[in-house]
């Protein structure tokens, strides 16, 4: 069973091998993460709709039911001393009504934050770090003045839900409104949504940082590629200038400390063009952009987030090499499966998933390196990934 503490708020203090930790949540990232935990000699229990999802494979009982059912959940935290979650679209009040059955180190003020943008933004700014200029939208008449604020190009996100680009639109003139106007005139209606201004970024980039909830450690910052809104490849580490590198640990440390952070959590960020680093979107758990991490670091992304949740130390990670991550899409595992013998410096990750589907991340290849230019090259020029050119100067 785990040593609880009431002064942290339930957070455990140091969980025992041979505990039970559950994960809502069945997909890559809760795979990943129990093959972590088993490695420390944890148990683990998932709940996920549909029966031998990927982490079922790995875990030792399933839980079958909607991320909603609170009495799937319920089931779940009563065969568990630990519940964690691998995406952010969970039921916080199904959480809260079970934390007197089971220790949920995360809490769930993480969640209801990073479940609403405006929170989000909210959240980001009063803890001293930039984001994109923003307004809460909830009716035409709001988009009008935020436009008016602050002008075309703008981004128009839904305040919750969206993921890979969904739930995301690009005003860049009244024609791209007009379209939006349409769809609400046709019975779409007007979602409460948030208006974000264009930042002119010179890439995109992440961070890392993990915590028990009173020590907290970051990974490095790495280089993001999306192609039709989804992330591509992971460029380990990032060449920034010493001041962009200290901003992105120093605004990872300071949101962690505001989140009292137990386990991992990726910030998605923008490098401006003129040296600077704007918070793009938080996501409360292991990220893709952190699958890097499992060759290329002394402790990954997973091993943190675990040793966080269960109120283990957690040491600095170090970067043992450079490393190239590309994902493998649904479109992309043939191709990548027919040149896997002619590729030794290729660590295949597959996920498990019954059902290959277009766009659906299906698994990734990470490649240690001295010469990450090199090794982009080299992984085009196996043409697995050529549907994706067409999308590289429009994004």
């Amino acid at each position: 069973m785990p040593s609880l503490s009431e002064e942290t708020n339930g957070a455990v203090t140091m969980l025992q091998p041979g505990a039970t930790i559950g994960i809502i949540g069945g997909g890559q990232l809760g795979r990943m993460m129990a093959l972590s935990a088993k490695y420390m000699g944890f148990r683990i229990g998932v709940l996920d709709p549909t029966p031998d999802c990927p982490t079922a494979q790995v875990a030792d009982f399933q839980v079958v039911g909607e991320y909603d059912d609170k009495t799937a959940i319920h089931d779940l935290a009563e065969k568990a001393d630990v519940l964690t979650y691998e995406f952010e679209n969970v039921d916080a009040e199904a959480i809260d009504e079970v934390r007197h059955l089971v220790a949920a180190p995360q809490g769930t003020d993480l969640l209801r934050v990073t479940q609403d943008r405006v929170n989000e933004k909210t959240f980001i700014n009063e803890h001293g770090t930039e984001t994109a200029p923003w307004r809460a939208v909830n009716n035409f008449d709001e988009l009008d003045a935020a436009i008016d604020e602050l002008h075309y190009p703008c981004v128009l996100k839904t305040r919750s839900g969206g993921y890979d680009g969904h739930g995301q639109h690009v005003l860049r003139n009244d024609a791209d409104l007009e379209k939006i106007r349409a769809r609400g005139d046709r019975g779409g209606g007007f979602p409460p949504s948030i208006l974000e201004g264009f930042v002119d970024f010179a890439f995109e980039a992440s961070i890392l940082v993990s915590g028990n909830g009173r020590d907290f450690v970051t990974f490095p910052i790495v280089r993001n590629d999306h192609r039709n809104n989804i992330l591509h490849m992971t460029i380990a580490p990032a060449e920034v200038s010493p001041e962009i590198e200290r901003e992105a640990h120093e605004l990872a440390l300071r949101l962690a400390r505001g989140f009292e952070l137990a386990g991992t959590l990726a910030i998605e960020l923008f490098v401006t063009k003129d040296n600077r680093v704007i918070v793009n979107e938080l996501a409360p758990r292991p990220h893709n952009s952190g699958h890097y991490t499992i060759e290329a670091c002394s402790i990954d992304q997973f091993d943190a987030h675990i040793r966080g949740i269960a109120g283990w130390p957690l040491p600095q990670p170090k970067l043992l090499s450079p490393a190239v991550m590309v994902n493998v899409l649904g479109q992309h595992v043939m191709p990548t499966r027919a040149q896997i013998a002619t590729h030794p410096e290729w660590n295949v990750h597959d996920y498990g998933k019954a059902q290959v589907r277009h766009d659906r991340k299906m698994g990734h290849i990470t490649v240690l390196t001295d010469d990450t230019a090199a090794t982009v090259e080299a992984l085009e020029a196996t043409g697995c990934w050529d549907d994706l050119k067409k999308y590289k100067k429009q994004d």
